[in-house]
């Protein structure tokens, strides 16, 4: 049989070194499907329950590996349900092809059954390439170019190819007029600044007496230089969330996340700092960062589209943060003194004894800080670990210590709900050797994670290490909107669309041969952990928590204050359990500890 366009489709994806592809079917990819059926399943066709499980898990995928995820739908409603995915990708600047199948040509115009302009729907999310293939001599070029286009610019790209192009015979591009031809190689490159430009950022640098470094995803490649750089300068060093594990949270200067989800030793870092250096991050919340003219600023971004964002930085460093790093670091200068630095170890310490309080506080039933708590020791060190939007994301960011070969992400930009398991599943199929724990709401898992699970128990046997354990916050409440309505706009808990059905999530998993705990009580929580870390397959385990403990920000403003306290006014439903859960938890960042800097407040 001679080999067809879909044919040549997936043996380039093979050239390219692409072993999985995330994807459901339809009849607008019967091509394709007939093409992996003649190609024994290579690359692997994984299977998912809806297409934007099909992106998340190409997302996840490409996190943790740094290759080149892809998902693959049907015209119509599959390539719609992929935008959310796509969307994750862009924003979070992840390589992601989607590769969509379109109506044939012969009824393109004629309002064809799941016809849509697909052209005008992916325009915006895959905007850095996106064409359609209508003859096969086009097709290595556009296969060629978005995949070296999702490489090379950090995002998603698309290609579109009509049902009936897919069943063609495959003829390559001629040596003729108006063919353009391909190649497949990839070489790496790295950027770097001028000279210039590093001196300029190393005499900031320099001038300094208490510096301060945030981290972003960005600096991923770069472990050693920053480390090397903070110790050189006496800096803390702040994570975005997307970078929480660029740096392992062993380190004593390393004080955790920043923002609203963040630290106390963050907030405290960026408040008192007067030099400010950033590594590979687009943190969008200036708020956080020191007050403009209190700070002088470097920052170094591979991406000259993002650089110079967010702060009045002085030097703007466009390279790649490894490279850039080891050009920099014989520039600096030893700090002249280490009180800054001591200091800055002191307030982690000390941040470390108030979570733990703070995770011990009662609740009714469970404080969800503590679910976080007890499963920080026992996650091992080369775990995988995915965390989802809401409530639950503060006590990962906060809770959860990234230590040995650990990875961990979330949806840090577009911070979607429900991308959390299909993350997790991704990674497995990124890692299959490797133990992956999800940390999710029960919001995100009635969203897409009950129908996820399906997914878990239908390859759960195509993975070396059995280990995929996804910890559910059972709270019945959309808890992180909930607590922003209070906080920010001063609006009590509105209960018709804050209010979730109690579902058991641990009887769902057993119903599809799965392990299925629920945790009912406190002294309950680490063994719950414990039966899920070690099962033989993949394991729910959800924990009855109290949706009136707040996830308070690092510095709490008197208006977020006035807000919440207008709220209970006004008549929210669970006023008695806040005030006094919120009482609770603040008032253990004013008792005595050893992290202090005389040892008592």
């Amino acid at each position: 049989m001679a080999e067809t366009v879909a044919d040549f489709v997936l043996a380039r994806l093979r050239a390219w070194g692409v072993d999985h592809v995330f994807g459901y079917p339809g009849d607008g990819i019967n091509g394709l499907l007939a093409a992996w059926g003649r190609a024994e399943n290579e690359p692997r066709f994984v299977q998912a329950r809806h297409e934007e499980m099909s992106a998340f898990e190409a997302v996840g995928y490409a996190k943790f590996t740094g290759r080149l995820g892809v998902c693959a739908a049907t015209s119509g409603p599959g390539a719609i349900h992929l935008l959310n995915g796509l969307y994750d990708a862009k924003l979070d600047h992840v390589p992601v092809l989607a590769i969509v199948g379109q109506t044939h040509r012969s009824a393109m115009g004629g309002s064809y059954q799941q016809e849509v302009d697909l052209h005008s729907l992916f325009k915006d999310v895959a905007s850095d390439f996106l064409e359609t293939v209508t003859v096969p001599e086009q097709l290595p070029n556009v296969l060629d170019r978005a995949i070296r286009t999702a490489y090379g610019r950090r995002c998603p790209t698309a290609v579109i190819i009509p049902g009936d192009v897919q069943e063609l015979e495959y003829s390559a591009p001629g040596h003729a007029f108006k063919m353009v031809p391909s190649s497949l190689d990839r070489s790496g490159w790295r950027s770097v600044p001028s000279d210039e430009a590093l001196q300029r950022a190393a005499e900031v640098l320099n001038a300094g007496e208490r510096p301060a470094i945030l981290i972003g995803q960005g600096a991923a490649g770069a472990r050693a230089e920053v480390m090397e750089t903070a110790e050189k300068l006496g800096a803390g060093v702040a994570k975005a969330l997307l970078g929480k594990d660029v740096l392992t949270d062993e380190l004593p200067y390393v004080t955790g996340p920043i923002g609203l989800l963040g630290s106390r030793p963050s907030y405290e870092l960026m408040r008192d700092c007067d030099t400010l250096l950033t590594i590979g991050s687009s943190f969008p919340y200036s708020q956080f960062l020191p007050e403009y003219g209190k700070a002088r600023g470097v920052q170094i971004d591979l991406d000259p589209h993002m650089v110079g964002m967010r702060y009045p930085y002085e030097v703007n460093l466009v390279g790649d943060a490894r490279e850039t790093l080891r050009r920099l670091l014989p520039l600096l200068e030893p700090a002249a003194s280490r009180e800054w630095f001591d200091g800055v170890r002191a307030s982690v310490e000390r941040w470390w004894e108030v979570l733990a309080r703070r995770a011990e506080v009662s609740a009714d039933p469970i404080n969800p800080e503590f679910v976080a708590h007890c499963l920080d020791p026992l996650l091992p060190p080369n775990a995988i670990v995915t965390a989802d939007s809401g409530s639950a994301t503060n006590w990962y960011a906060r809770h959860i210590r990234m230590r040995g070969t650990m990875r961990g992400s979330l949806s840090g930009t577009l911070a979607t709900m429900g991308c959390g398991v299909p993350y997790a599943i991704g990674a497995k199929f990124a890692h299959p050797d490797r133990p992956v724990v999800a940390l999710v709401g029960d919001g995100a898992m009635q969203m897409n994670g009950l129908a996820e699970l399906i997914t878990a128990a239908k390859y759960r046997f195509a993975w070396e290490d059995p280990r995929l354990v996804i910890g559910v916050w059972n709270n019945r409440d959309l808890n992180q909107v909930t607590w922003e309505m209070r906080a920010m706009g001063g609006a009590p808990q509105f209960l018709p669309s804050q209010q979730l059905p109690d579902v058991s999530y641990a009887a769902f998993a057993e119903s599809l041969g799965l392990t299925g705990i629920r945790v009912e009580k406190p002294d309950e929580v680490t063994a719950g952990w414990q039966r899920a870390l070690t099962a033989d397959g993949p394991a729910v385990v959800e924990f009855l928590t109290d949706p009136s403990v707040p996830p308070i920000p690092p510095h709490a403003t008197w208006e977020q204050l006035e807000s919440t306290v207008a709220s209970l006014v006004k008549g929210d439903a669970e006023r008695l359990g806040v005030a006094k859960q919120g009482l609770k938890a603040k008032i253990q960042e004013f008792l005595p500890g050893r992290g202090s800097p005389s040892g008592k407040e």
